[in-house]
């Protein structure tokens, strides 16, 4: 029985019980318990989440987990918080922390000279107020030894599906993700944003052409197809287009195909080639081009920054 430990605090956020619901899905998958979840703070007695409602908790104390789980909240951690988890490494075999409980680690100790991450939105305060933190911004989620983090909300999911498959195996992390109607877990090196989010597209139209080049990358995909696609005519669509994403439809589609073919080269051993053509860059010269302009970094290299927490996980 593998005991896991949930640190709750003032002002937690209720999008961090859903990670324990991944621990709970892993016992059905085995028939029978193999995580223990305990909701954890200083005294013990009921916490006040975000929300409003409260959560029953025992105390700290000196009880050996497989693995603590610090949560992120809308406050900060009070300084026994900050105190025990300085102490866990002590009694807790792996530790980590879900979205800005990166700060929380890093108040401890425990993220000094190590790699890791947070919501994109505070990662650059992380950078700055602990120094000695190796921040990766553009994370899912990190491990670093026997310490994970990871980034905002739903990627909490992420970190708990590669900690159950880091205990169980990789059937065991698949099946937690289609009972939790996950598309499947992402690499802890896969991209916080969307591109589909950050074009915000306003019309139905426009939208209809994204998904429709989502859906066919690997074709050509000229302003023609699209525009069909969206049933506008050439002209009337690149206007519309730029005027509500802000970019040209042939830099959208350039972007789309970046984030596949970065999804690719992280959930799969595909080569270089076959990336390029799924991913509709048709040569790996045109795809490494397509990188450098976005990343500042060749294929090849952000495939292996990728790998690096893919093969820890898999030690």
């Amino acid at each position: 029985m593998r005991k896991v430990g949930f640190i709750v605090h003032p002002g937690y956020s209720p999008m961090g019980f859903a990670v324990s619901t991944a621990f709970e899905v892993a016992n059905l998958h085995s028939g029978h318990p193999v995580y223990e979840v305990h909701m954890l703070s200083p005294q013990g007695g009921p916490i006040r989440t975000s929300l409003g409602f409260t959560v029953n908790t025992q105390s700290f104390s000196g009880e050996r987990f497989d693995l603590l789980i610090v949560g992120g909240s809308m406050e900060e951690a009070r300084p026994e918080t900050i105190a025990f988890v300085a102490r866990a490494p002590e009694h807790c075999r792996r530790i980590a922390g879900t979205c800005t409980a990166a700060f929380v680690l890093a108040e401890a100790g425990l993220l000094d000279g190590r790699r890791a991450t947070t919501h994109w939105l505070r990662a650059r305060e992380l950078q700055e107020r602990y120094p000695k933190v190796k921040v990766e911004a553009d994370r899912i989620f990190v491990r670093d030894d026997n310490v994970w983090t990871s980034a905002g909300m739903t990627a909490g999911l992420d970190l708990a599906l590669a900690l159950i498959e880091d205990d169980l195996g990789l059937e065991a992390a698949r099946f937690v993700a289609r009972k939790l109607v996950m598309y499947h877990r992402r690499a802890g090196g896969q991209s916080q944003f969307s591109t589909l989010l950050e074009l915000e597209p306003k019309s139905d139209r426009i939208q209809k052409a994204l998904t429709f080049a989502r859906r066919n990358l690997s074709a050509r995909l000229s302003v023609e197809d699209l525009a069909e696609a969206a049933s506008l005519s050439p002209r009337q669509f690149s206007r519309a287009f730029q005027a509500e994403t802000g970019q040209s439809p042939a830099k959208a589609v350039e972007h789309l195909r970046l984030e596949a073919a970065r999804a690719l080269m992280e959930d799969t051993n595909h080569s270089m080639d076959v990336v390029a053509q799924q991913t509709g860059f048709g040569d790996r010269d045109r795809m490494r081009r397509a990188f450098m302009r976005a990343y500042g970094q060749p294929p090849q290299v952000v495939r292996r920054m990728a790998g690096r927490d893919g093969e820890q996980a898999a030690a």
